[in-house]
């Protein structure tokens, strides 16, 4: 009985030595906390500087001048709010997962992460590049639904090298932006969703199974 347990132990280490040499492991719950609570701080951040509701319809109202073109006061705050929740969220990443790396006892910066930064790079960076084209376009209301889809094609390119829920957060967020494409008028809910709370939602889930 002895020698059977053995081998089945043999057997989880094997496996859990090939998944961590073939997935990188280090993303950590309280990061998705984090990063929610910082996404919806940046929307708050923007409905208090041009009062107005993530339940308003046509908020974008707020931030276009006489011409019907977005004011440059206005575009150079809208960016300036998306950068720092941009570079907090991904410092908070980064700092977590290093730390958590180490409890792993496994490398951070290694063939895995170094294809798995590629593949979330080439749809988010397109993603990133065509809100830009909107954004000279005038097309605000595309700007919520387009983000929220190109990144959730970000998550499901890189989900094959990482934790299996990120694919699931993936396609919810890819289906939350089309939803988003038919009510446009409520592109500040739905970033608050899609980036906020959905976010949340998953470091909760995943918090909880790193406890147990």
């Amino acid at each position: 009985m002895s020698s059977k347990n053995e081998h089945l132990d043999a057997i989880k280490d094997m496996r859990n030595m090939m998944e961590r040499s073939s997935k990188f492991l280090s993303f950590s719950g309280l990061a998705g906390v984090i990063i929610g609570i910082t996404a919806l701080a940046g929307v708050a951040v923007f409905c208090v500087k041009f009062n107005c509701s993530p339940f308003e319809k046509e908020y974008y109202h707020a931030i276009i001048n006489a011409e019907g073109t977005i004011s440059e006061h206005a575009l150079g705050f809208l960016i300036k709010d998306a950068l720092i929740v941009f570079f907090i969220s991904a410092g908070v990443e980064t700092w977590l997962a290093i730390r958590k790396s180490k409890q792993l006892q496994v490398q951070m910066w290694d063939t895995i992460s170094q294809r798995m930064l590629i593949n979330i790079l080439i749809p988010f960076m397109t993603g990133v590049l065509f809100c830009m084209i909107l954004l000279m376009k005038n097309q605000i209301t595309l700007l919520a639904p387009v983000s929220l889809i190109f990144y959730g094609l970000a998550l499901v390119n890189v989900s094959k090298y990482t934790v299996d829920e990120i694919r699931s957060l993936g396609i919810i967020e890819i289906i939350l932006g089309l939803v988003a494409a038919m009510w446009s008028d409520l592109g500040l809910l739905n970033w608050a969703i899609g980036f906020g709370l959905l976010h949340i939602l998953y470091g909760l889930f995943i918090y909880s199974k790193e406890k147990k």
